[in-house]
């Protein structure tokens, strides 16, 4: 019996579990919202089109909307922004997971004020799509629907959106596929690297460390992979929307806590690798510690 096998084994189960947490995190209201690749903030929409838009521009459809707002504080524009972007149909987030996106409300605020601090803001997720392999998170489509439901003669045009932040969103949804498929191959190989090690307990010698390693190198480089890439397209997406959605008040945040999982999951793997090498090679010197004792 192999008890050095349990720390590897044991390594493969946290992964394993944490993989499978990245790839259905959020998959249902509720179930690690905070846990998202992506969450666009939409709840400050309109906020740099207030003064352009109030009652001097008759031509545009947001002036109705926004004529209630005048010389007043922050505080104030703030909670008629809210106002304007409930009306036109467009909740407070849209957020990016693995399988679907979900929508809602920030609660009790949309943004920090005088009375509501940052850290007591929360998110009230109120729908979820439908869960799909290799889905497109697509905001400017969703948000578009949005709008078109309502009833209101409010284009994305009027809202000044720009063109440019389709290319953050390409950036995410080209991606998206490959990111699925890597998650799926990672858990498959997790998997087997757990069955593996767990046999390994009751089998010794060289053998079966060095079958052990092979599979489990394999599993880290899978994990790795979609980890790594998962991680620059997070970052890439999140920085072209945020510089380019920041005309119409738009803003977008990457999901650290899903970063968090996925290279906790890969760091796992990785020492679940280096206790197979420390098994191969204390498997080489006990032999070779019994072929001297034989031959002196």
């Amino acid at each position: 019996m192999r008890l050095s096998a349990l720390i590897p084994t044991l390594c493969c189960a946290a992964a394993l579990i944490l993989s499978f947490l990245c790839l259905f995190a959020g998959h249902k209201a509720g179930f690690m919202e905070d846990y998202h690749l992506v969450t666009l903030n939409t709840s400050m929409i309109g906020e740099n089109i207030i003064n352009e838009t109030r009652s001097t521009d008759t031509g545009n459809p947001l002036t109705d909307l926004l004529n209630g707002v005048r010389n007043y504080g922050s505080s104030a524009i703030n909670d008629a922004i809210g106002e304007v972007t409930q009306k036109l149909g467009i909740d407070d987030f849209y957020s990016a997971h693995m399988l679907n996106y979900c929508e809602g409300q920030y609660t009790p605020a949309e943004a920090a004020n005088a009375t509501v601090k940052e850290s007591d803001i929360s998110k009230n997720v109120t729908e979820c799509s439908k869960n799909r392999a290799m889905y497109k998170f697509d905001p400017t489509a969703i948000i578009e629907e949005a709008l078109n439901k309502t009833g209101v003669s409010v284009t994305l045009d009027d809202l000044n959106w720009p063109d440019d932040i389709e290319t953050g969103i390409k950036t995410l949804n080209a991606l998206m596929g490959a990111m699925f498929v890597l998650y799926c191959v990672a858990i498959a190989l997790i998997f087997v690297a757990l069955l593996a090690a767990a046999a390994a307990i009751l089998l010794s010698g060289r053998l079966s460390a060095c079958v052990n390693f092979l599979v489990a190198i394999l599993a880290f480089l899978a994990i790795g992979l979609a980890s790594a890439l998962v991680t620059a397209v997070m970052v890439k997406a999140t920085n072209i929307i945020n510089d380019k959605g920041s005309e119409v008040g738009l803003e977008a945040h990457r999901g650290n806590k899903f970063l968090a999982l996925t290279w906790v999951a890969t760091g796992l793997m990785f020492v679940v690798v280096l206790s197979w090498v420390a098994e191969f090679c204390a498997g080489r010197r006990h032999n070779r510690q019994t072929v001297y004792a034989k031959h002196g």
